[in-house]
């Protein structure tokens, strides 16, 4: 009986790191920029330590940037519904046609600034689009700040001078929006993009402030076309997601932790950040010696009229789809300006 005992006392005391170890889950957070971008240092990194904090040490992460996980950009959000990563922040953009009702707030002239957008967006995936998130859990969605126009070697002060200039887009509605103003668009991700700057394979891009710094944008480009319109010209869309099974089989109060650092607050947070590194980024530019300057209300009110049958578009392949276009539209317009106000 004691050479039993003593038996079975080794194999607990073996059992004893395991069963710590099965305690403590770790969740693989990937995402497409360095660790030197804002959003890895102000936004993945600053969450991550919060729920390590508030679940304490029996949650942590293990970040991939910079694709380290294997595949590109567009792959991100295969690799979470297929459980490759845990949690991963991406762009619908870069999955065309994935998120066909959410990509409302990628319309040409429909954003304000950051929170009032983000919070917007949150309730308008919860209302209409959660059928776009089969697979993940959203954490948090928002837009990043106004896109600015920024060129090699061309200063364009009207629709005139951006006709026919090749110009990376981010999304698909962005590529609409410029073809729309009569520039020749060109689709990419952001790691693209500076080495087609460079090597003049494009001779502008569609990029927020807070990209410039980490793409070098600054050095490629010489001058800075800001919208003089209320509205942004156009924003990207974002996306912070889990993998819906692996939030399933976390305990109560480890979900409880996940769900007190998502949702519309925490969208608009995140949005926040990007304010700050918008900031960074026109400093930066400005500090380089380029031209900043904004396209005038009028020149702009021209635009916004040459945009209009992008929206139109949408509408009318949305309602094709059997969904409302117009309603969605409008309750989109609508959030935006309550949160606004």
């Amino acid at each position: 009986m004691k050479v039993r005992n003593t038996a079975l006392g080794l194999i607990s005391t073996l059992l004893l790191p395991a069963a710590a170890q099965a305690e403590e889950v770790v969740l693989r957070v990937a995402h497409f920029l360095p660790p030197t971008t804002p959003m890895h240092a102000k936004v993945i990194a600053p969450w991550c330590d919060k729920i390590a904090a508030e679940s304490q040490g029996k949650m942590k992460c293990q970040i991939y940037p910079a694709m380290q996980l294997g595949g590109t950009p567009p792959q991100l959000l295969s690799q979470v519904r297929d459980g490759v990563a845990d949690v991963v922040w991406t762009l619908p953009g870069y999955t065309p046609g994935r998120f066909p009702v959410s990509e409302v707030f990628e319309l040409p002239f429909i954003t304000t600034t950051h929170e009032p957008s983000a919070r917007a967006m949150w309730d308008f995936v919860q209302t209409h689009a959660l059928g776009e998130f089969v697979g993940v859990k959203p954490l948090a969605v928002w837009v990043n700040g106004p896109n600015v126009l920024h060129f090699r070697d061309k200063q364009v002060r009207n629709l005139e001078d951006l006709k026919g200039m090749k110009v990376r887009a981010p999304s698909r509605l962005g590529n609409k929006l410029l073809a729309s103003l009569g520039a020749t668009p060109v689709g990419m991700p952001v790691p693209q993009m500076a080495e087609s700057l460079s090597k003049g394979v494009i001779e502008g891009a569609l990029i927020p402030w807070e990209v410039v710094p980490a793409t070098k944008t600054q050095e490629l480009t010489k001058f800075h076309a800001e919208s003089g319109a209320e509205r942004a010209m156009t924003t990207a869309t974002m996306i912070y997601v889990m993998n819906q099974k692996k939030y399933d089989s976390l305990p109560a109060e480890l979900k409880q932790v996940i769900d007190n650092n998502s949702g519309r607050e925490f969208s608009a947070w995140v949005a926040a950040q990007h304010v700050a590194a918008d900031t960074v980024g026109r400093e930066r530019t400005a500090a380089n010696g380029n031209l900043i300057y904004s396209i005038p209300a009028e020149e702009m009110a021209r635009w916004e009229a040459a945009a209009k049958p992008v929206t139109a578009e949408w509408i009318k392949e949305n309602s094709a789809r059997g969904s409302d276009g117009q309603k969605l539209y409008d309750d989109a317009v609508a959030l935006v300006k309550k949160y606004s106000e």
